[in-house]
């Protein structure tokens, strides 16, 4: 039956991971869940396809996602810092991605401008409406569901900036810096943007050095993931510098890809090796050809290429390892 009916709509790619699905809802009918597991499935589902087409025309526009807390008055110090961020980015031709609320949202989405703005809001039972500068416009999406609209806020962006928050700004800073710190999430420039002059973030990361890594919970490393600057110009430079020339990563095997616009030479294959060396289990790095998992999906066949043996176990590491390829 679900043969049938993929038959009937048929899709032009991916019939595979569409029958996946299918089978998956046809398995819910028989688990013997109750109506609210059943609600929950499909509202998440619903509001990942919306999410997924707003998003889908802006495919290859550079995004970034600003965090921050809604209670920031227009005011303070922190809401001038999104609102400049935001407008620099959008003048160099990336959109940005906020909660769609008010506070560091409302932000963010005034200087980035209705044309470069997308907002991912949240329903909440006291009614978040989303911000002026985004209210009504096809690049807002509501979200029931705290983890589908995380899901949309990081999924999305190329880099990611927290200003000062709360509890759901640290939720998310956190997850981001979870996901990249595992793998589930590629290298990204991450921002921890305070005030002028102001301390919120070098608390933080005086926590992390001071509780978390002596106690081995975390690496010394593993602070190289983000940048803490109360600079404005400093955090646009640091987004613009990680696409400077790099593009992206893939495992194939246990072969980690890493394609860019321009290779190092020979003296700088052996430079990297000297430096980064450690980090691959052969301690081997070097300039390849596409592999073929990649000729056969036609995978950025146009790009440069450096692999190695990952050990995946210095995400720090490898940060910086994406920073010195942004050299050449």
């Amino acid at each position: 039956m679900i043969d049938a009916i993929l038959e009937r709509i048929n899709p032009p790619r991916d019939r595979d991971v569409l029958r996946d699905i299918l089978m998956s809802a046809a398995g819910l009918a028989g688990d013997g869940l109750d109506r609210l597991d059943l609600k929950i499935t499909s509202a998440a589902l619903r509001e990942m396809r919306a999410a997924y087409r707003a998003f889908a025309p802006y495919h290859d526009t550079p995004k970034v996602t600003i965090f921050g807390s809604a209670r920031t008055l227009p005011d303070d110090p922190s809401y001038g810092q999104a609102r400049d961020l935001a407008a620099l980015l959008a003048s160099e031709g990336w959109m940005v991605v906020t909660g769609a609320g008010p506070g560091i949202m409302a932000a963010g989405l005034e200087g980035a401008g209705r044309e470069h703005a997308f907002g991912v809001n949240i329903r909440l039972p006291f009614e978040q409406a989303a911000n002026p500068f985004i209210a009504g416009d096809e690049k807002l999406i509501s979200m029931k569901y705290f983890f589908t609209r995380k899901l949309m806020l990081m999924k999305e962006s190329k880099g990611f900036v927290s200003l000062p928050g709360g509890f759901g700004t640290l939720d998310e800073t956190m997850e981001l810096l979870t996901l990249v710190q595992t793998g589930k999430a590629s290298p990204a420039p991450i921002v921890l943007l305070d005030e002028p002059g102001g301390s919120y973030w070098h608390g933080f990361v005086r926590f992390l050095l001071d509780e978390v890594a002596p106690r081995g919970l975390i690496d010394e490393d593993d602070v190289e993931l983000f940048l803490v600057t109360d600079d404005v110009t400093v955090a646009v430079d640091e987004l613009l510098r990680f696409v400077r020339n790099f593009r992206s990563l893939r495992w194939v095997d246990n072969v980690l890809v890493l394609r860019m616009e321009r290779a190092p030479s020979d003296d700088g294959i052996e430079a990297l090796q000297a430096e980064f060396g450690s980090i691959a289990t052969d301690g081997r790095i070097w300039r390849t050809d596409p592999l073929p998992a990649e000729v056969r999906s036609k995978d950025s066949l146009d790009l440069a290429r450096i692999a190695l043996r990952y050990n995946g176990f210095a995400p720090g590491r490898l940060r910086r390892l994406i920073d010195v390829l942004n050299t050449y």
